[in-house]
């Protein structure tokens, strides 16, 4: 009896390829974190300062006015249809109007909408750079640029922050990197996950530089205006003078409700230097996702105008009284070097290894804690930041002060002279 070609052979393993971007795209967080020793100490409850999000424990979220404005949008039976892909025109105009600047208009022409600062982020990316071309990203820095840049074949090259000056930038290392395939300068302010907030001269020096090469900056400002008592808050583009500014913002950290995925970009160039192609090119990579999700689009507008300003206090209040107790705890410790933030929401802690008797490096340090204290920071090799940990400002006070105290009774039982 013949063999009959269309029958499918049942032995047979089905294995299908994924892309070879698939294959160049991950999370240096995930690789980390998934490869650990995680067990937490069943005698002790677990406390987790390792995620930013800012709502993890239910002690900060949105403000009612911020939920009624949402509510209503959804009352009205007229946003539950597919927007323009750059978004509402009045919620861009809400945009546009809060972050315009004297010198420095804007209009809703000048804003797309994107699913979170995440894919701002990733449109503000690939509108500047091709592929063999590369962008500077800060380190430590973000590692969703690092993923981005790989996962398309852009170059990236890091310049460094330096610890010693509250995490500026090494303006000279930075302008030594720049070569002819250079894109774009990209500017993390406030920090994650550092905590810094740059100078307004410090800002300056950076723009100097990308006007020197006459190169774009990205400014990934999430934080905006997330600073703490007496530091003030520097847009990057109300100090760029000619230089053009793709500014990345969204309503997740500063409005506490990172899952509602509410991003922007901003054009804001004093010299028209995006109209031509750039303006073009964002609205053709916003029709890949057709925007965020709609509700918040037409509740945007009422956010903007009925949230008070005690409920950015508030939230800023907890980071900061966090920041202070955990850095003056963490300082008291032989071996650590906590890095007293500005702003956002994270503290950055260097380990001097020469201090214990069994730690080898920041991973090691962060599995042993968790193991024996449940308490869960973030390495930050993550960051690509050796032998420095971050831990969250978000979480209740009283946790914060439970888990330094952890942390130090930990370090003093590794320590050489235990």
């Amino acid at each position: 009896m013949e063999n009959n070609h269309n029958t499918p052979n049942k032995k047979a393993k089905w294995s299908v390829a994924s892309s070879d971007m698939a294959h160049r795209t991950f999370n240096p967080i995930r690789q980390v974190v998934d490869k650990m020793k995680l067990e937490p100490n069943p005698k002790k409850d677990l406390i987790s300062l390792s995620i930013g999000d800012p709502t993890v424990f239910g002690n900060l979220g949105p403000s009612k006015e911020m939920k009624d404005a949402v509510k209503s949008a959804l009352d009205t039976g007229k946003f539950n249809g597919y927007a323009p892909s750059v978004g509402y025109a009045k919620a861009r105009q809400a945009v546009a109007e809060k972050f315009s600047l004297p010198d420095l208009p804007l209009d809703s022409k000048d804003v797309v909408f994107a699913c979170g600062c995440s894919e701002a982020l990733e449109m503000a990316i690939l509108v500047l750079a091709n592929p063999g071309q590369n962008i500077l990203i800060p380190k430590p820095g973000f590692s969703l640029y690092w993923t981005i840049c790989e996962a398309y074949g852009i170059g990236h090259k890091y310049y460094n922050l330096k610890p010693e000056k509250s995490w500026e930038a090494d303006l000279v290392q930075m302008e030594s990197l720049i070569d002819k395939n250079t894109s774009c300068i990209l500017v993390t302010n406030p920090s994650n996950p550092c905590g810094s907030v740059f100078s307004k001269e410090h800002i300056l020096d950076i723009c100097s530089i990308a006007q020197r090469h006459r190169l774009p900056i990205i400014a990934d400002e999430v934080y905006s205006g997330m600073t703490f008592s007496g530091v003030g808050f520097h847009s990057v583009a109300s100090l760029a003078g000619d230089t053009p500014v793709l500014t990345c913002g969204g309503l997740a950290k500063r409005y506490l409700c990172p899952g509602w995925r509410m991003g922007w970009i901003l054009m804001q160039s004093r010299t028209g230097a995006f109209n031509d192609e750039v303006h073009h090119g964002l609205f053709n990579l916003s029709t890949r996702i057709l925007g965020p999700c709609t509700l918040i689009q037409a509740a945007l507008p009422m956010i903007f105008k009925k949230t008070k300003p005690d409920f950015y206090s508030n939230a800023m209040n907890v980071f900061e009284e966090n920041a202070q107790t955990a850095h003056k705890t963490l300082s008291e410790i032989p071996g650590l070097n906590p890095i007293m933030p500005q702003g956002a929401m994270y503290l950055m802690c260097g380990i001097d290894t020469s201090y214990f008797k069994d730690i080898k490096e920041d991973q090691d340090f962060v599995e042993k804690l968790m193991c024996e204290e449940s308490v869960f920071c973030m390495p930050a090799k993550v960051f690509q930041c050796p032998n420095f940990f971050r831990i969250v400002l978000s979480v209740p006070h009283e946790k914060v002060e439970i888990a330094c105290e952890r942390i130090k009774e930990f370090c003093l039982r590794h320590s050489k002279s235990e």
